[in-house]
C-alpha cells in the first residue's frame, strides 16, 4: 500500500477538500483524485462520499482512518530504528499519559540517561490505549498506562497508585468545608477526560448523561491554569496538584457523602529485552 496514497488519504479526511488536499500537498487536484481511487481499489470499499456540496468519510473510511494512521507511524518508526546505529547502541522508546510523566518520570528518565550514555531515550505522551497500540505494534518498548495489560509475551506490573482529589481555587469558598454528591450540579465542573479507567467512568457517574460541561480539556496539566485563576472545579491526582495546594494556589474540597476512587498505574514492557531490564532495575530502585 503506496504510504503517499494514505497520507493524501488523511489530508483529505482532515481538510474535506480535494482543492485543499491539492494545495497542502503541492500535488494536482488531479493526483489527489488518483490516489484515493487507487486506494478505494486496493480497499475494495468507497472511503469517501461526494457532491457538490461536500466530502464525507464512509463508515468503511473512519475505519480505515486509525490504520492508515498507525502505518505511517510503523514506517517513520522502522526508518529511525535503522538509522539509530549510526548514533547510539540502542535506544529505549517510552510511551506514558502525560500525568504520569509530569508526576514520576523525570527523575528516572534523568538518572537512566546518566547511567547508560550510550542509549538513547525517545519519550512520547499519548493516551493509554493508544500507547499500548504502539507498544503491540513495536513502536514502543515500555509503556506508562493507566490500563491494565494482559498478553502473552508481555509483562504488565503495578507502577503507582495516587488519589483522586476535587480542587479548585481558594477563592472559591462556597464549599470549602465539604461538598455533598448532589452539590456537584451546583459548581462549574471543569471536564477533563483522564481516560482513567475506574476513576474516569467515576467522574461521568457523577452527572447526567450528555451533561454539558462549560470547559473540556484531554490534558489534565492544560487544566491547572483554569483552575488557579478561579475559573471552576475538577477532580484530577493528587500528585499533580499537590505542590500548587502547598503553595496555596489551589484548594482540596473534602467529599462528605462518597468517595473518590484511587488511581492505578501500571508499567508494561516486552519480556526478554536487556535495556528494558535495565530501566526495570532503576525503577525498583525509585519504587
Amino acid at each position: 500500500m503506496d504510504t503517499q496514497n494514505l497520507r493524501t488519504f488523511l489530508m483529505l479526511s482532515k481538510l474535506k477538500s480535494f482543492t485543499g488536499t491539492a494545495e497542502k500537498l503541492f500535488v494536482a487536484q488531479s493526483t489527489v483524485t488518483n490516489r484515493i481511487a487507487e486506494l478505494e481499489k486496493e480497499t475494495g470499499k468507497k472511503l469517501f462520499t461526494r457532491d457538490k456540496r461536500r466530502i464525507q468519510l464512509t463508515k468503511e473510511g473512519i475505519l480505515f482512518q486509525s490504520f492508515a494512521k498507525r502505518i505511517l507511524e510503523l514506517e517513520e518508526s522502522a526508518i529511525q530504528e535503522i538509522n539509530r546505529t549510526d548514533f547510539y547502541k540502542n535506544t529505549l522508546r517510552i510511551g506514558s499519559a502525560n500525568s504520569i510523566y509530569e508526576c514520576h518520570l523525570y527523575s528516572i528518565i534523568h538518572s537512566f540517561l546518566t547511567s547508560h550514555k550510550d542509549i538513547s531515550i525517545k519519550v512520547i505522551l499519548n493516551h493509554s490505549q493508544n500507547l499500548i497500540e504502539m507498544l503491540e505494534d513495536q513502536m514502543l518498548d515500555v509503556v506508562f498506562s493507566y490500563l491494565f495489560y494482559e498478553k502473552t509475551g508481555y509483562s504488565c506490573i503495578h507502577f503507582a497508585t495516587d488519589e483522586l482529589i476535587l480542587v479548585t481555587s481558594p477563592e472559591n469558598k462556597a464549599f470549602k468545608k465539604g461538598i455533598y454528591k448532589r452539590e456537584l450540579l451546583e459548581i462549574d465542573y471543569l471536564m477533563c477526560d483522564l481516560a482513567l479507567q475506574e476513576a474516569g467512568q467515576f467522574i461521568r457517574t457523577l452527572f447526567p448523561s450528555y451533561y454539558q460541561f462549560p470547559f473540556e480539556i484531554d490534558n489534565s496539566i492544560k487544566l491547572i491554569q483554569y483552575l488557579i485563576d478561579g475559573m471552576g472545579y475538577s477532580f484530577l491526582p493528587k500528585s499533580i496538584v499537590n505542590s500548587y495546594i502547598e503553595k496555596e494556589e489551589l484548594s482540596y474540597i473534602p467529599l462528605m457523602d462518597f468517595d473518590a476512587p484511587l488511581i492505578n498505574s501500571y508499567f508494561i514492557y516486552k519480556n526478554n529485552d536487556n535495556e528494558i531490564k535495565k530501566f526495570l532495575e532503576l525503577l525498583k530502585f525509585y519504587r
